[in-house]
This record gives C-alpha cells, sequence and structure tokens, in this order.
C-alpha cells in the first residue's frame, strides 16, 4: 500500500518537475525570441554603422536625400545636377562594397559573375536611363569615358604613385597581354562600325545605311558577350591558377599569404543576407539620383555650354569609377601592381566586352537605334589609348613616367572633347575628305 502511495507519490513528484522544467523551457525560448527581436534593430544599427564608417568618402551620403529632394522638388536645373553628381560619388562606393561582400560568400565562379555583373552598376544604370531617354550620345560617350579613364586616369595614377614609392614595378605579362588582346578586338569592334558607316556614305545608294549599322552593331554585340562568357571562363575555371597569383599576390612569403588570406576574411562584414539588402537599397538610391541627374543634363548643356559628349566622357565616369579609382590606387602603392592592372583594365574590358553590347541589345529590344558606331574622332581616340596603354605594359614593368604619359594622354583627351561640339556632321566630313 505504502509502495503504491510512493509510486503515485514519485510519480506526481516527476510529472510536476517535468511540467516545471517544460515551462522553464518555454519561457527560456520565449525569452531568446524576445531577445532576437529587440536585439535585431541594434544589430542592423551596428552593422550600417560599421558600413558607413568604414570610408570617409561616405560623409558625402549627405547629399543623396538633398540631391533627390532637389529633383522632386524640381530646383535650379545646375543645383540639381552638381547634388545628384556628389551623391552617387558615395553611392558607387557603397555599390562597390556590398558588391564585394557579396562576391565573397558565392564562391569564386558566382563572385566573378557578380562582379562583372555590378561592378560597373553606376554607369549601367545611368546609360538604361539615358538610353531609355534617347540619349544616345551621353550612353555612348559614357561608355567611352569609363573605357578611357580606367585604362589612361586609374592606370595612369597607379603608375605615379607606385614609381612615387618604388624605384621600379613588375607585373604579371601574360595577364597583362592577354587584357591587352581583349581591348584590341574590342577597340576593333568600333572601328569596323565607323569605317562601315564611312563606306556606305561613299557609296551610291546610301538609303540602308542605318538599316546595316544596325545589323552590323546587334550582331557584333552578340558575338562581343560570347567572347566576355569564354575569357570568364578562361578567367575562372580554365586558365585560373594565372590570375590566381594576382589577386593572391603578397610579399612572397607564404606565412605572410596566409595571414594576408586570414585577415582579408576577418574584413567581412555582412553575410550575404545583409549584402543582398544593401545591394538593393543602394541601387535603388543610384537609380534615383541618376534619374534626376540624367534629366538635368539638357538645361545644364544650355546654360554652360559644355557638350553632352564631354558630360558623358569626362564627369559622368569619373563619378561612377570613384571607388574603383581609389582602390587600384591604394593597392598600387602597397606594391601590388599585378591587382591595380586587374582593376583598372578588367573594369575597362566589362565595359567594352559586357556594358557596351548589353546596351546595344536593350536598344535593340527597346526599339533604340544604340548602335557601335561611335563618331570617327572617338573611335580613333579609343584606338591610340589602347595603343599607347599596350606598348607601355608589354614589358612588365611600370615607373612614374610612365604613369604620367597615361594622364598626359588622358588630359589631351579631355581638352578635346571639351571642345569638341555633338552636331558632327559626319556625312559632310567625309564629302569634304573625298
Amino acid at each position: 500500500m505504502s509502495n503504491t502511495t510512493n509510486s503515485n507519490g514519485f510519480r506526481r513528484e516527476s510529472s510536476e518537475q517535468d511540467a516545471l522544467l517544460g515551462d522553464s523551457r518555454r519561457n527560456s525560448a520565449q525569452h531568446k525570441r524576445e531577445v532576437h527581436w529587440t536585439g535585431w534593430p541594434a544589430h542592423v544599427w551596428h552593422l550600417t554603422w560599421a558600413t558607413l564608417s568604414r570610408d570617409y568618402v561616405n560623409v558625402l551620403l549627405v547629399f543623396v536625400p538633398l540631391g533627390i529632394i532637389a529633383g522632386a522638388l524640381k530646383w535650379d536645373s545646375t543645383v540639381i545636377f552638381t547634388l545628384n553628381f556628389l551623391a552617387i560619388v558615395p553611392l558607387a562606393s557603397l555599390l562597390s562594397f556590398a558588391t564585394e561582400e557579396l562576391a565573397a560568400t558565392l564562391g569564386q565562379a558566382l563572385g566573378g559573375l557578380m562582379n562583372a555583373t555590378f561592378g560597373n552598376a553606376v554607369e549601367l544604370i545611368v546609360s538604361i536611363i539615358a538610353l531609355k531617354d534617347k540619349q544616345i550620345r551621353v550612353v555612348q560617350a559614357s561608355m567611352l569615358g569609363s573605357i578611357l579613364s580606367n585604362i589612361l586616369l586609374v592606370l595612369g595614377c597607379c603608375f605615379v604613385v607606385g614609381g612615387i614609392k618604388f624605384p621600379e614595378q613588375s607585373f604579371n605579362t601574360t595577364v597583362a597581354s592577354t587584357m591587352s588582346s581583349l581591348m584590341t578586338v574590342s577597340s576593333a569592334s568600333l572601328i569596323i562600325p565607323a569605317t562601315l558607316y564611312a563606306s556606305l556614305s561613299s557609296a551610291k545608294d546610301p538609303s540602308h545605311k542605318t538599316e546595316n549599322i544596325l545589323f552590323l552593331s546587334h550582331w557584333t554585340a552578340i558575338i562581343l558577350l560570347v567572347l566576355y562568357v569564354i575569357y570568364l571562363y578562361f578567367q575562372l575555371k580554365s586558365h585560373a591558377e594565372l590570375f590566381e597569383e594576382v589577386n593572391n599576390q603578397t610579399t612572397g612569403d607564404p606565412e605572410a599569404a596566409g595571414e594576408q588570406v586570414a585577415e582579408e576574411e576577418e574584413e567581412h562584414l555582412l553575410n550575404p543576407w545583409a549584402a543582398s539588402a544593401a545591394l538593393i537599397v543602394v541601387t535603388i538610391l543610384v537609380a534615383i539620383c541618376a534619374d534626376y541627374l540624367v534629366g538635368s543634363i539638357d538645361s545644364i548643356v544650355e546654360k554652360t555650354g559644355m557638350s553632352r559628349t564631354f558630360i558623358g566622357l569626362v564627369l559622368i565616369p569619373i563619378v561612377g569609377n570613384a571607388a574603383e579609382h581609389v582602390t587600384a590606387v591604394v593597392v598600387a602603392y602597397k606594391g601590388k601592381m599585378d591587382l591595380a592592372i586587374g582593376v583598372a583594365i578588367g573594369s575597362s574590358l566589362q565595359i567594352a566586352l559586357f556594358v557596351t553590347p548589353f546596351l546595344v541589345i536593350l536598344g535593340w529590344i527597346m526599339n533604340v537605334e544604340m548602335t557601335l558606331h561611335f563618331h570617327i574622332f572617338e573611335t580613333v581616340a579609343f584606338f591610340i589609348s589602347g595603343l599607347v596603354v599596350t606598348f607601355l605594359i608589354q614589358d612588365g614593368k611600370s615607373n612614374y613616367l610612365e604613369g604620367c604619359l597615361c594622364l598626359g594622354m588622358y588630359l589631351i583627351l579631355a581638352l578635346a572633347f571639351y571642345v569638341y561640339p555633338d552636331n558632327v556632321n559626319e556625312d559632310a566630313l567625309f564629302h569634304a575628305l573625298k
């Protein structure tokens, strides 16, 4: 009898303990959920502050709301252009940072594709908006200006800054020559439409001139995109060891290499979700600011007398490539000239082989006559710039004098495009030269 009572008492005591334990677990789980939801805003604020405080250029983010307000309230066009021009500088830096953070978590192949897609997102967004407004001259000038600013301005600054610290710097000639060859093909893709236009202008029946140029541009753009995909496969898969040496360049000490990799892994602030959210938010802000920027170009042209070509070729690329400019110069100063060349010329290849052909095909879809036919002067400027860079990097060495040559070439072209008019009649030019 007592055993039964004890047994029942034990069972009651055991069930009470289980109930208390279950309540404790439920309370603990509820507390964790409460801590999670109450700690989430603090975590978001911490990541936001860490992201914004990592670079002094983010101080210019104050111009983002000012630029949007100016555009929404339709202030003076000069004020709208200036505020949104300054606003895009930190947004370009944040866009580059978010892309790198997300690409680092996706592996080499997907990471490379992410960098190819968003590496020149600012120029792409500005060009899409300009293409929507049928400002083809702005689109073409922006694409050409991005290429020239990277291969002349950025590379020249890298050579000068690196040459000040080191008497001479060496880099991988195989990678440099591969990039130079691709740049030559991309310049040829602009020369061929220009020469075809000249031939068709001198023909007896030039009635189908526009249709023929569009046909050539559309299919050339498709071929260039295929070549870019092959180049990505070459860089990320079949010959990745060549480019891994560039990306992992250190002092040559294996222990230093390991420490560098560990430091780079620790530097990642954002997880994939946070990086994706930042990428979406910044892209939307860039699109809004770029819309107001492009919308004010016509008024700026009328008030200042600057041509659309100069605005698209000099001003917009400097803003869009600001983050890449700083990155390339910093790594060049640290003696990593391979990485600096990869940033400068690699970005130019993205513009020439990916962004420009993509915009041509997008114009094809939107029924906008976006072609690869650039003006003769622009085509010649591109070809000569590529030729100069090819001669400078073919020996695999750099110094400050070569950097000064690149910068001098860029300044000469900038001055020429400043006085270059938008309304050049190439047909009259061809007839005058006959």
